[in-house]
């Protein structure tokens, strides 16, 4: 696939990006260095390959959510700055 002033625009209309010529020049370089690498992994023979779903041979080992380590409503309230015995006072942050 070569790499042309016409791919680079159309990649900087979707991006919504803009570029002066010089940087078009150098974004072609280094585009056309990233799929020249990619095209070479078209060389490697995958056929008897499997496809990977995990990188490594571990998985998520899961485990039980337990409820643990609850307070009362009054002792979460002790460490609170500021409180109505309903709820947590905060600053204001959103302004009208």
């Amino acid at each position: 696939m070569e790499v042309n002033d016409l791919l680079v625009t159309k990649l900087a209309t979707l991006a919504r990006l803009s570029f002066t010529e010089v940087e078009k020049e150098s974004i072609k370089a280094d585009l056309q260095k990233m799929i020249t690498f990619v095209q070479k992994m078209d060389e490697v023979d995958t056929r008897n390959i499997e496809p990977l779903l995990h990188m490594g041979i571990q998985q998520n080992n899961w485990r039980e959510d337990l409820v643990k380590g609850t307070c009362t409503k009054n002792e979460a309230f002790q460490n609170a700055a500021k409180h109505n015995n309903n709820f947590f006072m905060v600053p204001t942050v959103i302004q009208k």
